[in-house]
C-alpha cells in the first residue's frame, strides 16, 4: 500500500475541541454550575451523582438516559442551534486482557455522567493529521507529537450531536474518520458535527476506533478459538460495536435506530465499505456514503507476517535477543500464553515506538479477510448479493493525488516546518508563501507536461483513488443500479500558492460536507474573498447529505440540478462567490 510516515493514502480524522472551550465556559461553567477551565475540556467530568446543574428546563433537553447511564451534555442552541454529548464510552477500555480482543459492552454507571468533553485519542504514531501531545486540543502542537506515540489506549468513544428541537426519529449519520487506519482522532476540528446536524436536520455521531497495529493483527499466540477474536480485525469490531450501541441507545437522544447513515471519508470510507459486506452488520446500517474510498482489504497471512516481524522487533528492542533470527529461536521456547502476556505487558506507547522506529515493518494491514468478520472474498459476495443492499452515495476530489506529495518527494520542508508555515499563513493578506516555498523544484512549474505537479499529482490521484472508487462502484451497480449516486468536488479557490499546490485535493470536500471552516489543518485555504461561494455550496453539499440520510436520495433545490444516477457525476464546485454544481 502507498503509504508515508506523516502522509497516507486514507488520511484524516475528525471532530473539533477548539470551538467547544468557549462554550464550555458558557454553558458548564455559569453562575449555577462548577466552573470547568480549559485545562479541563479533555478529561471527562465525574460519573457519580452530582447536584443539579441546570434548572429542570434544561436539564430535560441535555439529560438523556441510555442503557449504561444518565449522561448530561451541552447546550449549544445559541451558537449552532445544536446540542451535543461528547466522550460516550461505546465499549469496555481494550487495556489489558482486552487488548487485541473485540470490543466488550461498556461499563453501567450510578447518577448523571458529564459528557461535556471528547474521549483520549486513540494510541497512534504522530503524522501530520495526528492528535497532538497529551491530550491538548488542536493547535501548533500537533508538530511536537510528529514521530512520537501520542492519543490513549483506553478511547472507545463517540460524540453525538443533534438539532437543538423537539424532533423524533431524526435520521442518525454516523462518520469513521480516515487517517489510513492509522491516524486520525474523533477531535479534530474537521469533523465537528454540530453544522451538519443542524443543516441536515439529522443526528450526527463521530467515533473513535482502534488504529493500525492496535486494531489490526493477525498473532497466531493470540488466538483463542473465538473466531471475533482470532480474526484481528478488532477495529472492525469497534465499528460494528458503536453501530450496536447506537441501536440500543439512539432513540433516547431523537434518533431513529432503523434510519443510520454509516459516512466515512478515506480510511473511514474504506472502513465503511468493510461494514457494507461484513455479515455483522446487519439491521444496523441503512444507508452509506463513501467519500475518496473503496473495497481495500488485506489478508491475514499479511498480517500475519506483519506480526511476526512486529513481535521480533519488540524482543530485539528490550533487549531479549540481539536479532530477529535469535528471536524466532527464542520464540521457539516460549509458548502461546506467554507470548501473549509478553505483547499485553508492554505499554500501548512502546508498542507503538517500536512499530515507529523500525520503519522496515511499514503499517499494519487492514480490514482482514478473516472469513468470520469480513468475507474471504468480498467482492464476489457483493457480485452474489450477500452484502448490506442499501443506498450509496460516493465520491472523489478532484485533485486527491495533491495531499500526496511526500509519496513522490514533491513536498518541502519537512513535516515540522511544513505545518508551522501552513497553520500561521493568513489567508487574507497579501501573500507569503511560493509554490517554491512547498514543492521542490524538479516539479515546477506545476503545468509543465509529464513531471510538472499537475501531471504527477494527477497519475497519483488516478491509480489510488479514482479508479478504486470507480472499481467498487462498477462491482456495487451489478446490484443496485438505482440506488447509486456519484460526485466530484473541484473546489480550488485557495489563495495562492495553495490553489495549485493543493487545489481540489483529498480531503478538502470535509471542511464543506460538515460546514466546519475554523482553525483547521486545512484553514490557510478559507479566505473572505472565497467565503460567498464556499458556504452556499457547503451548504448545498450538507442539504445532499441530509436528503440523502432522511430518504435515500441525494437530491433536493438547493442544489439547481437534478442528481441523476451512477455513473453520471454531479460536479460540486464554486467560483468565489457563486456556486456551480452540475452533472458532467
Amino acid at each position: 500500500m502507498l503509504l508515508s510516515k506523516t502522509w497516507s493514502w486514507k488520511a484524516i480524522g475528525a471532530v473539533a475541541v477548539l470551538p467547544f472551550l468557549g462554550q464550555l465556559a458558557a454553558c458548564g461553567g455559569g453562575a449555577d454550575s462548577p466552573a470547568m477551565d480549559v485545562a479541563s475540556a479533555s478529561t471527562v467530568v465525574s460519573m457519580q451523582p452530582t447536584p443539579a446543574l441546570f434548572t429542570s428546563g434544561d436539564e430535560r433537553k441535555l439529560r438523556r438516559v441510555t442503557q449504561q447511564g444518565a449522561v448530561l451534555g451541552i447546550d449549544q442552541s445559541a451558537t449552532s442551534g445544536t446540542y451535543a454529548w461528547l466522550g460516550l464510552p461505546y465499549a469496555k477500555p481494550p487495556v489489558g486482557a482486552l487488548r487485541w480482543m473485540p470490543p466488550a459492552e461498556p461499563d453501567t454507571w450510578s447518577g448523571t455522567r458529564h459528557v461535556r468533553a471528547f474521549g483520549a485519542s486513540c494510541v497512534q504514531g504522530g503524522r501530520y493529521f495526528s492528535p497532538p501531545p497529551n491530550g491538548e486540543p488542536f493547535g501548533l502542537s500537533v508538530r511536537d507529537g510528529l514521530g512520537k506515540p501520542v492519543g490513549e489506549e483506553d478511547c472507545l468513544t463517540l460524540n453525538i450531536w443533534r438539532p437543538s428541537d423537539t424532533a423524533a426519529k431524526l435520521p442518525v449519520i454516523v462518520f469513521i474518520h480516515g487517517g489510513s487506519n492509522i491516524s486520525g482522532y474523533s477531535a479534530d476540528p474537521l469533523y465537528n458535527g454540530a453544522s451538519l446536524s443542524a443543516k441536515a436536520h439529522a443526528l450526527v455521531v463521530t467515533i473513535n476506533y482502534r488504529l493500525g497495529l492496535m486494531g489490526w493483527l493477525d498473532l497466531p499466540q493470540l488466538k483463542t478459538g473465538d473466531p471475533l477474536a482470532d480474526s484481528g480485525n478488532f477495529a472492525t469490531l469497534d465499528h460494528i460495536q458503536a453501530l450496536k450501541y447506537l441501536h440500543q441507545n439512539v432513540e433516547a437522544f431523537g434518533g431513529d435506530p432503523g434510519n443510520v447513515t454509516v459516512m466515512g471519508e478515506s480510511a473511514g470510507a474504506v472502513n465503511t465499505w468493510a461494514l457494507m459486506v461484513s455479515p455483522l452488520s446487519k439491521g444496523l446500517m441503512h444507508k452509506a456514503v463513501s467519500m475518496s474510498g473503496g473495497l481495500v482489504t488485506s489478508s491475514p497471512a499479511q498480517s500475519r507476517a506483519y506480526a511476526k516481524n512486529l513481535l521480533q522487533a519488540m524482543l530485539v528492542d528490550d533487549g531479549t535477543v540481539a536479532n530477529a533470527a535469535l528471536a524466532e529461536i527464542y520464540l521457539a521456547t516460549r509458548t502461546s500464553a506467554q507470548v501473549a502476556s509478553y505483547m499485553r505487558s508492554k505499554s500501548a506507547n512502546d508498542v507503538v515506538r517500536v512499530s515507529m522506529a523500525h520503519s522496515a515493518l511499514g503499517n499494519a494491514p487492514a480490514v482482514l479477510t478473516d472469513g468470520a468478520v469480513i468475507p474471504l472474498f468480498p467482492s464476489l459476495e457483493i457480485a452474489r448479493g450477500n452484502y448490506r443492499q442499501v443506498p450509496m452515495l460516493a465520491g472523489n476530489t478532484a485533485e486527491e493525488g495533491k495531499l500526496f506529495g511526500s509519496l513522490v518527494g514533491a513536498y518541502k520542508p519537512n513535516d515540522y516546518d511544513r505545518f508551522t508555515m501552513q497553520y500561521n499563513f493568513d489567508p487574507d493578506a497579501p501573500p507569503t508563501l511560493l509554490e517554491s516555498d512547498l514543492l521542490n523544484p524538479q516539479f515546477l512549474p506545476v503545468d509543465r507536461p509529464v513531471t510538472g505537479w499537475n501531471s504527477v499529482s494527477a497519475a497519483l490521484t488516478a491509480a489510488i483513488f479514482t479508479q478504486g472508487t470507480i472499481s467498487s462502484m462498477g462491482t456495487l451497480s451489478l446490484q443496485q443500479p438505482t440506488q447509486m449516486w456519484y460526485y466530484r468536488f473541484d473546489w480550488a479557490q485557495e489563495p495562492a500558492p495553495f490553489h495549485t499546490v493543493y487545489g481540489s485535493a483529498h480531503a478538502m470536500d470535509i471542511p464543506f460536507v460538515f460546514g466546519n471552516f475554523g482553525k483547521s489543518v486545512f484553514s490557510f485555504a478559507y479566505s473572505q474573498a472565497n467565503k460567498p461561494g464556499r458556504e452556499v455550496l457547503s451548504d448545498a453539499m450538507m442539504r445532499s447529505i441530509g436528503s440523502f440520510a432522511a430518504t435515500g436520495n441525494p437530491n433536493h433545490s438547493a442544489l439547481g440540478a437534478a442528481w441523476p444516477n451512477w455513473p453520471a457525476t454531479l460536479v460540486f464546485d464554486a467560483t468565489p462567490t457563486q456556486p456551480r454544481i452540475g452533472v458532467q
